[in-house]
Formats: structure tokens, sequence, C-alpha cells
């Protein structure tokens, strides 16, 4: 199969899975956003950023190795996925039990201290989700990508199910009759926690649903292999970690530099952190691309024409993704009913966090010059430049400006990963980058998002009609400067 249609088939097929699942797991954001006042939702987004962090650290960056290691052939693949399994599944126990037992003091640190148990949920959920990630990347790299879909699917619509049962039909039966049976499961202390219980719940069922993967991984384990795999991967952590700062430390941070009472500062965390849902549909797209292109980018490697179609990946990714950011901003009237009417006041932060998703997607792309060459080390400090400007930015800019100064952090942090990633790129790994087209198409979607905005304030255009218009030229351009081309090189060939 040609290597961009085989490409696009695995990340449609992780793409349905992840965008329809995340879709019906984003349908939560609306509807805590209209149960719960931003302050409450506010925890959530707090306990998820922290998760994030955690997630890094407790999956070592064995998931990147366990790709490398496996596609080299001097180890057989079952000796490499057990190796990874079973260090995870010690490390991941050890996380556990330790977090049982400091749950009360961790949840003292945290200024949650009636809640321990959000502590020992969370610690839960993080050492069932690295243990099942071992085998989704396992299906990733035998190339079942209809089974690792509907493992997440199932994940997902348990996750949502239970969190509507818990909170809607739980929480009105007791309402309604506290000592009906359904009206017992639900403690009013509990209150948002059931978010957490939701998804202990289906992270249970995945790795139940995952078993038959676990098969023969936990009679394997080589120590040899094993130092490879950590020395490899280690530095995949400090990207890793790097990455989550520059993705979630605002969410984590918010509380505690934006210059309010403690109950307003969660607000604005939650109005923030629901507002960053917005941009589910670029985010998805990068997701889904992250789990077809790893595996492809490694496989692809040896093949003459790599470097070329690596750059023609990134053409059409850019494109893509320059498509959702118009169909985000242009119809801002009809996505913020996505949030509750509470929490539309932080809108504006949209397009900024819509930009900065591109630039983290077109970072992944460029990110496999590090990977193919052995060179994490490099990638870590790019990462951990990376996290050097969040840092300073979100200290300097949340103060003064509150929530839009974390999302300009987001964008500025992003952007000069890709200028740092490109450049050493260019000298360790080269690939012929269209780098005149690829920005001439950020330029024309942030153009025709001003525009229309021009033709709607200024003129007076409505707002569909003026997103229809601004859609239409971008799809034009699209097809005489790339979609023909693509049809004549094929003809040729």
């Amino acid at each position: 199969m040609n290597p961009l249609k085989r490409l696009a088939s695995q990340t449609a097929i992780y793409g349905v899975s992840s965008v329809f699942g995340r879709f019906l797991n984003y349908l939560l954001v609306p509807f805590l956003t209209y149960s719960f006042a931003p302050a409450e939702y506010g925890v959530v987004a707090e306990f998820y950023a922290y998760m994030g962090f955690l997630a890094v650290v407790l999956a070592f960056g064995l998931e990147t190795g366990y790709f490398r290691f496996r596609s080299t052939g001097d180890w057989p693949p079952e000796a490499v996925y057990g190796t990874v399994l079973r260090f995870l599944l010690l490390s991941n126990g050890l996380f556990f039990v330790a977090l049982l037992v400091l749950s009360q003091p961790i949840a003292d640190l945290l200024l949650h201290p009636g809640h321990p148990e959000y502590i020992w949920w969370c610690a839960a959920i993080l050492a069932l989700d690295s243990i099942g990630a071992v085998a989704f990347a396992r299906l990733r790299a035998e190339n079942r990508a209809r089974r690792f879909a509907v493992v997440k699917l199932l994940e997902i619509g348990a996750n949502v199910g239970l969190t509507l049962f818990f909170i809607y039909v739980c929480r009105h039966a007791f309402e309604a009759d506290p000592d009906s049976l359904l009206g017992r499961l639900w403690v009013p202390e509990i209150g948002v926690g059931y978010v957490f219980v939701a998804n202990l719940a289906a992270s249970l069922i995945k790795l139940v649903l995952l078993s038959p993967q676990f098969r023969g991984g936990l009679r394997v384990f080589d120590t040899v292999l094993f130092g490879r795999l950590i020395r490899y991967s280690l530095p995949m952590v400090v990207i890793g970690f790097a990455g989550i700062i520059n993705e979630m430390l605002d969410r984590a941070a918010l509380k505690y530099l934006l210059p309010y009472d403690a109950e307003t500062n969660l607000a604005h965390l939650g109005i923030y952190s629901a507002c960053y849902k917005l941009s589910i549909l670029m985010s998805l797209f990068i997701q889904a691309f992250r789990y077809a292109g790893e595996p492809f980018f490694f496989s692809y490697a040896k093949q003459s024409d790599a470097r070329q179609t690596y750059a023609l990946v990134l053409n059409w990714f850019v494109i893509c993704c320059v498509f959702l950011f118009l169909v985000v901003v242009l119809f801002m009237d009809v996505f913020q009913y996505f949030v509750g009417s509470a929490y539309r006041e932080g809108l504006d932060v949209v397009p900024v966090l819509l930009l900065a998703q591109l630039c983290l997607g077109i970072y992944v792309n460029l990110s496999i010059w590090y990977k193919l060459t052995d060179r994490t080390l490099l990638g870590a400090g790019v990462s951990l430049v990376g996290s050097g400007i969040t840092i300073l930015l979100l200290f300097w800019w949340v103060p003064i400006h509150g929530y839009q100064g974390a999302a300009w952090a987001h964008l500025v942090c992003y952007g000069s990963m890709v200028f740092m990633s490109y450049l050493l790129g260019r000298r360790y790994y080269p690939v012929p980058y269209e780098v005149g087209r690829v920005l001439a198409y950020v330029a024309l979607g942030v153009g025709l998002y001003l525009g229309a905005g021009w033709l709607e304030s200024d003129l007076g255009w409505h707002a569909l009609v003026a997103g229809g218009l601004a859609m239409a030229v971008f799809l034009v351009v699209v097809l005489m400067a790339d979609v023909r081309r693509l049809v004549l090189a094929r003809a040729a060939a």
C-alpha cells in the first residue's frame, strides 16, 4: 500500500475511535459545566493536571522505547514487550501502595483535607492506565488498529455512562428519595469526585478487555535489553514531563498564580479549563496522528524516499490542522454552547489555544529527527527549554493578564519549540520540508479568521455567512494548490 494511504488509513481508524470516543468523553464537559459551579469543576481540572504529570513519570518513556527496540530486530518482539510490561507492573504497583499510605498528608498539602480518597482514586487510575498503555502500544506495533479502537471506545463509553449514572441518575434519585436504592449510591460529600470514581471503573474495564494482550508478556524479562531500553527511554521521560509542563502546568498552577481569593481562583481555573476543551477537534486529530505516526515513522525510515514522504506528511498535516482551526473559530457562535453560560467569558482564549495546538502538532512531526537518530537527550533539551519558557511566562503573565496570559504562554512555548526542532533537524536528520508552504497555510488560516471577524463587526455580516465564505476560500486554495499537485504527481508516476 502507498505509505501515505497506509498512514492515512491508520490515522483514520485511530481517529474514529479517538474522535468519536473522546467526543463522547468531551460531552461530559457541557454536562459537568451545567451541573457544577466553576469552582467545583476547577477541582476536576486541577487533579487531572496533576495526573498528567504523574502519567509521564509512571510510563518511563518505555512506549517509545518499545517501538524503537521492537523495530531493530535485535531482540524478539515478545522479549521487548515482556521486559517493558514486567517493569511497569512492579513500578506502578509500588507507586499505588505509596500513595494509598500517604493519601491524607498529600490531600492536606493540596488543600483538600476532606478528600483523601481523591488521592488514591487518582493513583489507581494512573497505575491501571500506565499498564494498559503498553498493551495498547503492542496493538499499534502489530497494526491492530481496529482492536485498539474497539477497546478505546468501550473504555470511554464506560467512563461517560458511569459519570452520567452517578451524577445525573443517582443524584436525582437521592434528591427525590435519599433512601431509595439508587439514591443511596449518591454521597453529597463526594460530589464532583464521582468523575474520578467513574474513570477508575472504566480503567478497570479497559484492563480486563486488554487481558489477551498480556499473554506471554509476564514470562520474559531480559536484563541486558532492559538496560538499553531504560537508557534510551529515560530521556523520553524528560521530554514527556517537559511536554506536560507545557501542556498542563497552567491548570495545575492557576489557582496559586491568579491574584484573587482561593474560591475565585478555582472558578477562573474552571472557566479556563472548560474553554480549553474547545480545542478538542485539533487535539483529537493530533492524538490520532501520534498513534498512527510514531510506528509509521520508525517502520518507514529505511525506505529510499522516507524524507520526502515525511515532508509531504507535514504539508497535509498542517492543511488539516488549519482546517480544524477555522471550523472552530469561524463558527464559535455554535461551539460556545459546548460550555455553560457561566464559562463563556473565557472564549477569547480559544483561537490562541488552537494556534498553540497547531504548533504542537508541527513539533510532533519535526521531532522524528531525534527519535530516528537516537539523540533523545538533545530532544529532551528542546523540551526543557520549552518548559523554561512556559514557567517564566506563566509566572510573569498570569498575575497580570489572568488565564489569557496562560493561553499566550502556550503559543509562545510551542512556537519556540518548533523553531528549535526545525534547526536541529536540519543538522542531524535533514528533511526537505516546504517551510514556505507550511507558513503560508498558517498565515492564510489566521488571515481568514481576522477577515471573517472584519466582515461581521464592520460590515454587519451574519457570523455564519462570514465564516462560510472564509471556509470556502480556504477549501478552494487547498484544491488548487495541493490537491491538484497531488493528482498530477500520481498521474506522472
